[in-house]
C-alpha cells in the first residue's frame, strides 16, 4: 500500500504537479454550482451560464488529449458541464424560450 501511495505521489498527475491541483481547485466551480441550485432561476445570468458550458467543453478536450491524459480534470469539468446545462435550462425556462406550448385555436 505505501508503495502504490509513494507511486501516486511522484506520478506525473500527483499531487506534486499542476495536473493534480489543477482540477482540485476547479472542483470549486462544481460546488458553487451546486450550491445554486437552490437560487431562483430568475438570478441566474444567461450569459455566464452558457460561457461556463464553452468553458468546461473546451477544458474536457484538454483533459483528454492532453499526455498524459488527466482523467480528474476531465470528471471536473464533466461534472461543472451537467451543472451549467441544468442552470441554462432553468434560466430559458424562467425566461420563457423552453416551456409547454399552447395549442393555437382553430378557426
Amino acid at each position: 500500500m505505501a508503495t502504490a501511495f509513494k507511486a501516486f505521489v511522484n506520478s506525473p498527475v500527483g499531487p506534486k504537479t499542476t495536473h493534480f491541483w489543477g482540477p482540485v481547485a476547479n472542483w470549486g466551480f462544481v460546488l458553487a454550482g451546486l450550491v445554486d441550485l437552490n437560487k431562483p432561476p430568475e438570478m441566474i445570468s444567461g450569459n455566464m451560464t452558457a460561457a461556463m458550458c464553452v468553458y468546461s467543453g473546451l477544458f474536457m478536450r484538454f483533459a483528454w488529449m492532453v499526455q498524459p491524459r488527466n482523467y480528474l480534470l476531465l470528471a471536473c469539468h464533466a461534472s461543472n458541464e451537467t451543472v451549467q446545462l441544468y442552470h441554462l435550462s432553468r434560466c430559458a425556462k424562467a425566461q420563457g424560450y423552453i416551456g409547454k406550448k399552447e395549442p393555437e385555436a382553430q378557426q
